[in-house]
């Protein structure tokens, strides 16, 4: 927990950063600018549009290193990987291969066209991840808000990969999803509407409706004030995969909402949560396994 004066120091900033990840602000830029100097490559083609452009964030160890494919939140309508300098140093600082893509967003394109953008980043990073000193037989996938829809779907419906020659059981060692939407049907809303297409179709787009035995072990964290993505579809799909007998493990941050969660990867914000702790501690036992 943070002390109550910082949280009052703290948390009016953290209050605008929901919209901050829809667009450049300066509580992003200055989580960037305060960011570890990790090398990174930018602007690495994934796919032939130009929202297929992804970022790597290269750990200094010189070790083949895990590898994390962090998938934006914002709505499937927002957000860039520039964004997401902060997340991708902090992972690599820590030892990891960071990859950050983009992939195309509303009205551009709707479901499940960012779906298929991720299973085709997954996919680039498999095969390149050695070049960037990753090892691509230790590789996770995580989101946060939308990007957790993306990260967890590509996990649970093993379709989605299919197409780019992999199968999540087999080649994914974990997922790990904050603040994620994964059983959030009726869609009220008419954007969502529009993005997600007829009806009939809505239920293809929720990862709570492809648990099986055998999905890979996922990591979930919400935090207990979010507003935006409400913390029961977090409890919800850990009920479902451990009714099925998956591994699952659930953190709730007390006194944390949408936005603050992912930014306290940043240093400057960690002391909101300690989820950047919790992950790095799950992907490190689920890569020694």
């Amino acid at each position: 927990m943070i002390p109550r004066v910082t949280r009052r120091r703290i948390l009016p900033v953290l209050a605008t950063m929901g919209a901050a990840f829809g667009a450049a602000c300066s509580p992003v830029t200055l989580l960037n600018a305060t960011a570890p100097r990790e090398e990174v490559a930018t602007d690495l083609p994934y796919g032939p549009g130009p929202r297929h452009r992804l970022d790597v964030y290269v750990p200094t160890s010189p070790d083949p290193a895990p590898v994390v494919v962090f998938f934006y939140g914002g709505g499937w309508e927002n957000g860039s990987r520039g964004m997401y300098r902060f997340l991708g140093a902090s992972l690599a600082a820590a030892g990891l291969v960071c990859v950050i893509p983009d992939y195309r967003l509303w009205p551009e394109a709707g479901f499940p066209a960012f779906i298929e953008d991720g299973a085709a980043a997954i996919a680039w990073t498999r095969a390149n991840a050695a070049a960037h000193g990753g090892d691509p037989e230790r590789l996770f996938v995580m989101g946060h808000s939308a990007g957790a829809q993306i990260a967890t779907l590509l996990s649970l419906d093993a379709r989605w990969l299919e197409p780019v020659g992999m199968n999540p059981n087999r080649d994914l060692r974990g997922v790990v999803g904050l603040s994620g939407p994964y059983d959030f049907l009726p869609l009220r809303d008419p954007t969502l509407q529009a993005i997600f297409g007829p009806p009939d179709t809505w239920p293809e787009s929720q990862p709570i409706n492809f648990v099986g035995p055998d999905a890979p072990p996922a990591f979930l964290g919400t935090g207990g004030d979010d507003t935006t993505v409400l913390p029961r579809n977090t409890l919800r799909l850990a009920e479902r995969l451990r009714a099925a007998g998956d591994s699952v493990e659930v953190e709730v941050y007390p006194g944390v909402g949408h936005a603050p969660l992912i930014g306290a990867f940043a240093g400057l914000l960690r002391s909101i949560a300690p989820v950047r702790r919790d992950v790095l501690r799950f992907i490190a036992e689920r890569s020694s396994t």
